[in-house]
């Protein structure tokens, strides 16, 4: 997402603000959103203008703030490839909005849905018959050296009419008011995602002034979105079967992705997940494949199949194509449609637009020569200075070139590269941009603004959106409006000139049921695979962070002789387990080895069983996931990874990690707790119930084998391996007496009434993989129920009177846990196997 621009540098500096937008100056000479020629506040302006009279400096400062906790507890991120802050970037958005009055709107309206037939037309004629390159309404060198034309595509889809389902356009505002388009979306148009978001979070944080205003609802546009979706499926089996196909959770608007896949209640798919059979496309999940008749894409034409696209990439289908062709299944947009983004095609917009449509085009472009014709090259370079370059045919970078900017050396070299292919360059006029309130600090500044729009084609109908993504510089000298340069997003309200629409996509509060429930669709095997894993790293994390807490308690506190004890027994228990960042060094003391270990694994980013990486891939798979989890779950791995966020430092201060540790159990309790209460009792939530349960297990059985060992020689290690798992109280209730090997051993390998022993965690898996094969998911009759039967009846066996000596207990036990762990390993793989590599093929 996208635009440029040059805007004027001025002296920003504003008299002390009083109040809202008091204080407030636009730049001279240039078009103001709020204020006119006059310093007078636009009549559309007027009520939200006078609103913030009553709001000081510190109550719109509370806000600013309020959003920024709002976006983060949603998650809300645009990623940035080969950014510091990696996914963890936060989406920006200014506490004021940008305003537009209704009767602007609807011109704007009008001439957008103009704009989306007349580009289906020359797609249609581009992959058609070509009539337009014939004839010469559009140079060959604008279709044919465009990267964004697909052979593949010629000729279309048997079952589709149109290219263009949706669209994003941007636009801009020059000094005498006009709105103009600076850029075209049309291959998969990004920002509405954002613009829900942004929605949601303003009509939060300013209730009564949204409601003051008369602002025009969005919930409408997407349920008209979300029929023009379902009606586009080429074949009537009843309900259409939509996915929104995206590149994964490394895209830079994975957000929104996930986000808008949840409001229009599609799921949200990889090309893992889909497989084409018989030029048929599926979705592969746990019930087996599902026809599938609609894709949104948000993966890049070159992207969608490896089979006749880029061969290179593992992000689309095999043979999605050759579905499409065959009016199988319906892309949005089609592939190919990318074409029509080049500003090269503006020049020529106008006299298509007569040509086809019989019409005036009724927005201009922003000035734009393609430099592919000899007299606009030779007007371009006379004075390079004027403009900004940029390549017609964009794949990768779209950064522009301002040559006022530039050096004598560097102009040079830029007037001899477009001279070499000029074919390949355009070049548009700096434009000072129209500007709009930001809050910065603690007053309101103008800043150049661009709108992106978006319209979807509903048969013979374009509807646009009543407000849109704008976006602003986030200072007054930048020359780039882009979310990948660190642009502030804003809300965009639509003023309404009648009642305004309160429809909703979102739940009401309280309402009766109008319809029957209907039965959620199909789990797609790599989500499910993506939900067990994410059970299994929260499991494995709380375990990491029980027996650093527990070695910690030791180090800390009045350092009894049962605590200097029980300090050795930990040592001796980490030294045993696989965690260990390091072995203790020949002087180095045991107390010096405890505090490195305990720093390293909640510190070190680099180590891979640390508290960093853990969280890391705890956040990864549930964001693989990201459309199965609810909000406040997602608040929760918010929280995990603020609580997680010491710094690593010469000494470890313990006070500060047994806060953390105490704080991240909590969290990661709190996680349990919300996915046994709040997720429906679908494969999803059974998958995420099995890789806790097998991960609870194995790390019991770790955990006590290596007490055991350390037990010959010290048996004050019970007591924090009662800590570990989790059962001192229960101990204590049951024994009223010091830990022994039996009793303890009994408590976490056998006692099916404790929720951490390892027969409780084999029961619970029995009674999971059991609606499986009911339900005839399991591949060859239920091997994993028959695994876990085996460790049951394994574990029944087991005569603890027989090891109640430390020394026996050594003998016997070690070798016994680990024999179980090796079979819940086997387990693990058997349902990878199973469910997550799914190829049965049975339609649905």
């Amino acid at each position: 997402m996208e635009a440029s621009l040059a805007s004027r540098s001025t002296d920003l500096a504003a008299p002390e603000v009083l109040g809202g937008l008091a204080g407030y100056r636009s730049l001279d000479g240039v078009y103001d959103e709020m204020m006119d020629a006059n310093g007078e506040v636009r009549p559309h302006w007027q009520v939200f203008h006078e609103i913030m009279k009553n709001c000081g400096a510190a109550a719109l400062r509370s806000r600013q703030e309020t959003i920024r906790r709002l976006l983060l507890d949603h998650g809300a991120t645009y990623n940035v490839y080969q950014d510091a802050k990696g996914v963890s970037r936060p989406w920006a958005l200014d506490v004021l909005p940008l305003i537009i009055a209704a009767d602007e709107w609807r011109k704007v309206a009008s001439a957008l849905s103009q704009r989306a037939r007349l580009l289906n037309v020359i797609l249609a004629d581009i992959y058609g018959p070509q009539r337009l390159l014939r004839e010469g309404w559009i140079p060959p060198a604008l279709v044919f050296a465009n990267s964004g034309y697909l052979r593949t595509a010629h000729g279309g889809s048997q079952a589709e009419s149109r290219f263009l389902t949706s669209m994003g356009t941007d636009l801009v505002r020059g000094a005498d008011g006009a709105w103009m388009v600076l850029a075209d979306r049309t291959q998969a148009p990004s920002g509405m995602g954002y613009s829900l978001e942004n929605r949601l979070v303003m009509s939060s944080v300013m209730p009564e002034e949204f409601g003051a205003c008369g602002v025009q609802r969005l919930a409408a546009f997407f349920d008209l979105e979300r029929d023009a979706l379902r009606v586009l499926a080429p074949s009537r089996r009843g309900t259409a079967s939509v996915v929104l196909l995206t590149p994964g959770p490394w895209n830079e608007t994975y957000f929104e992705h996930a986000f808008k896949a949840r409001y229009l209640g599609f799921p949200l798919v990889e090309g893992a997940d889909l497989t084409v059979r018989g030029r048929r496309v599926y979705l592969k999940t746990l019930e087996g494949l599902r026809r599938v008749d609609v894709i949104v894409r948000r993966v890049d034409d070159v992207f969608c199949d490896p089979l006749e696209l880029r061969a290179d990439t593992t992000l689309g289908v095999s043979g999605l194509a050759e579905a499409w062709r065959s009016g199988n299944v319906a892309l949005v947009n089609a592939p190919g449609s990318g074409v029509v983004e080049t500003p090269a095609l503006h020049p020529f917009l106008p006299g298509l637009c007569r040509h086809l449509l019989g019409e005036e085009l009724a927005m201009a472009c922003a000035p734009t020569w393609w430099c592919g014709q000899h007299r606009e090259l030779e007007m371009v370079l006379a004075k390079p200075d004027r403009w900004v370059l940029k390549r017609a045919f964009v794949q990768g970078s779209r950064q522009p070139v301002f040559m006022a900017e530039l050096d004598a050396k560097r102009r040079s070299e830029m007037i001899a590269q477009v001279r070499s292919e000029p074919h390949a360059w355009v070049a548009q006029e700096l434009l000072d941009l129209s500007t709009t309130p930001v809050w910065v600090g603690d007053q309101a500044q103008p800043r150049s603004l661009v709108w992106r729009a978006f319209s979807v084609v509903a048969g013979d109908v374009c509807h646009v959106m009543p407000g849109g993504l704008s976006r602003v510089s986030p200072d007054p000298n930048r020359f780039m409006i882009t979310m990948q340069s660190g642009s502030i997003s804003k809300d965009t309200w639509v003023i309404a000139d009648g009642p305004v629409n309160t429809f909703s996509l979102l739940p009401a509060p309280s309402s009766a049921v109008l319809r029957p429930a209907r039965a959620p669709g199909g789990v797609p095997s790599r989500v499910a695979d993506h939900l067990y894993w994410l059970g299994r790293y929260a499991e494995r994390l709380e375990l990491i962070v029980r027996v650093l807490r527990a070695t910690a308690l030791r180090l800390a506190g009045e350092r009894s002789e049962s605590q200097e004890s029980e300090r050795r027994a930990c040592a001796s228990l980490l030294g045993k387990l696989p965690i260990i960042p390091a072995s203790r060094g020949a002087r180095q003391t045991e107390s010096a080895w405890l505090r490195q270990t305990l720093q390293a694994l909640a510190t070190d980013a680099e180590h891979e069983d640390g508290i960093p990486e853990l969280l890391l891939r705890l956040r990864y798979n549930a964001s693989a996931a990201r459309d199965r989890l609810s909000d406040d779950m997602w608040r929760l791995f918010n929280r995990l990874e603020s609580l997680a966020s010491m710094k690593p430092s010469r000494s470890l201060v313990v006070p500060d990690l047994l806060g953390m540790l105490d704080s991240l159990v909590l969290a990661l309790g709190a996680f349990a707790g919300m996915a046994m209460e709040n997720m429906t009792r679908g494969h999803g939530w059974r998958f995420l119930e099995i890789g806790r349960r097998v991960e609870r297990a194995l790390s019991t059985l770790e955990i006590t084998a290596a007490s055991v060992e350390v037990s010959a020689d010290n048996d004050a290690v019970l007591t924090p391996l009662l800590e570990i798992g989790d059962s001192s109280m229960t101990y204590r209730r049951l024994h009223f007496a010091k830990p022994k090997v039996e009793p303890v051993l009994d408590l976490l390998l056998l006692n099916d009434a404790n929720p951490r022993s390892v027969t409780f965690q084999l029961q619970a898996l029995a009674r999971h993989c059991a609606p499986l094969i009911l339900a005839g998911q399991s591949a060859d009759g239920g091997r994993e129920k028959e695994i876990v039967d085996e460790m049951l009846s394994t574990l029944s066996s087991l005569n603890l009177a027989g090891v109640g000596a430390a020394d026996a207990a050594v003998r016997v036990l070690p070798d016994f846990c680990r024999g179980l762990h090796s079979r819940l390993e086997e387990l693990s793989e058997v349902l990878s196997g199973h469910y997550f590599s799914h190829s049965a093929s049975s339609e649905r």
